[in-house]
């Protein structure tokens, strides 16, 4: 083959133009470029001067206008959290320079941590695509707590709660805290009450409690302990001691509510799989001893349980009030076995009152259903009258008390009557 063949087949070269790269080439060399990023990224922070929040957060404003905040996402939080970047391990590199603003510089004061936060803020709701690298990297950094001293462990969980507040994180951050190598120290259980601390005094506990039901830890709470301080009593005496009393409260509350319905899912299985009556009284009364339950609460879980066990939904409407009774026959010694006191009699019937006005077609079985449980020796004649005189709930009183008019009549004078039978007997 010539030369002059070899130069024709040749693809042409273009001196003197420059090739634009590929996008993918671009995001690949970008993850080797966070130091350039560093370095103009402190220029605004420098800048402005030390103290001046509304200027730290202009600069950082109009730096968004050249920098790349989309691409630098991680580290841009990392340098405004932790002062620098981080390298493999959670370490910042000495030799780098550190940010003069960040969370870790701050002062370890509420009123300070609130100000350097408060950039933060700014800075999401002006760039709002930023919002998900922070959640990314707030909860990267946490990881290694345990490298940070216990000073930059405070304002970072300081600020952690005020990030919750302003629904710039959410509390899941802190699921990374159950690492083992972090739990067993105890520098998660420092780290996530100093979290709640500053969320319950910026908010309340109901806001607190929704935070964690939203966050799935609600029911965790054990697990940011030491194995060997995982019960209820090393809970308690942790938090009463942080003045965090209704942290406590909130707690017992929930855990009160997670065995209710662990018992009523189980009683309601047993009955519904044709369980004696003396299985569900033995399993209701084990569970009232391991749970240490008052009787109240657990008549009323076996209520609902046996309520729960029959369809009414799907009943015929000329059938519900069989269905009702004969449920109610079927299970009242299992109801009786819980009723040992005027007070949980009462406490019963109010229940019931409150199960038929929740539910419209039982709305008008309601006298029929306390008879039939006084009957069978369920409700007494006293916690029926003492229902009638003041212990009724408003959900539906007057239709009840209308309803239930001529059998309180009824009982009144047969107490009256006995009354003068012994009278009689003197």
């Amino acid at each position: 083959m010539s030369s002059t063949q070899t130069s024709n087949n040749s693809k042409p070269a273009l001196h003197g133009v420059k090739i634009k790269q590929r996008k993918g080439v671009q995001r690949a060399q970008a993850k080797f470029e966070p130091e350039i990023f560093r370095d103009n990224f402190l220029k605004p922070l420098t800048e402005a001067e030390a103290g001046d929040y509304d200027q730290i957060s202009a600069n950082l404003d109009a730096a968004g206008n050249t920098l790349d905040y989309r691409k630098y996402g991680e580290p841009l939080f990392e340098i405004l959290i932790t002062g620098g970047i981080l390298e493999p391990g959670g370490t910042i590199a000495d030799d780098a320079e550190r940010s003069p603003f960040s969370i870790f510089s701050a002062e370890e004061t509420s009123a300070s941590i609130s100000k350097h936060v408060d950039v933060f803020n700014k800075l999401i709701r002006r760039y709002r695509y930023l919002q998900k690298a922070f959640e990314e990297t707030l909860k990267n950094i946490l990881q290694y707590i345990n490298k940070w001293s216990p000073q930059d462990n405070a304002k970072l969980a300081m600020a952690t709660g005020y990030f919750v507040t302003l629904q710039l994180a959410q509390l899941n951050c802190l699921t990374v805290l159950f690492k083992d190598y972090l739990v067993k120290d105890g520098h998660a259980l420092q780290f996530v009450t100093i979290v709640f601390k500053t969320i319950q005094s910026e908010q309340n506990i109901e806001y607190l409690g929704r935070s964690l039901i939203n966050a799935g830890i609600d029911t965790k709470l054990l697990d940011f302990f030491p194995p060997n301080k995982r019960d209820e009593e090393c809970f308690s005496r942790h938090f009463e001691a942080e003045d965090m009393k209704a942290l406590v409260d909130y707690h017992a509350k929930n855990q009160r509510r997670g065995r209710r319905d662990l018992l009523i899912t189980k009683l309601t299985s047993m009955m519904s799989s044709e369980a004696s009556v003396g299985e569900v009284i033995t399993y209701a009364k084990q569970q009232m001893k391991d749970s240490a339950l008052p009787e109240q609460d657990v008549a009323i879980f076996v209520w609902d349980s046996m309520m729960d066990s029959v369809d009414l939904i799907n009943t015929r409407p000329d059938q519900v009030e069989t269905q009702t009774l004969r449920q109610v026959n079927q299970w009242s010694k299992a109801l009786a076995a819980f009723t040992t006191s005027p007070k949980t009699e009462i406490t019963l019937l109010q229940r019931v009152q409150i199960f038929c006005y929740e539910d419209a077609k039982l709305i008008k079985f309601f006298c029929q259903i306390v008879k039939l449980l006084y009957k069978l020796d369920v409700l007494s004649e006293n916690a029926i009258l003492y229902w009638a005189d003041k212990g009724a709930k408003p959900q539906g009183k007057a239709v009840f008390m209308k309803q239930m008019e001529p059998f309180v009549k009824w009982l009144k004078e047969n107490e009256e009557e006995e009354d003068d039978d012994e009278e009689e007997e003197d």
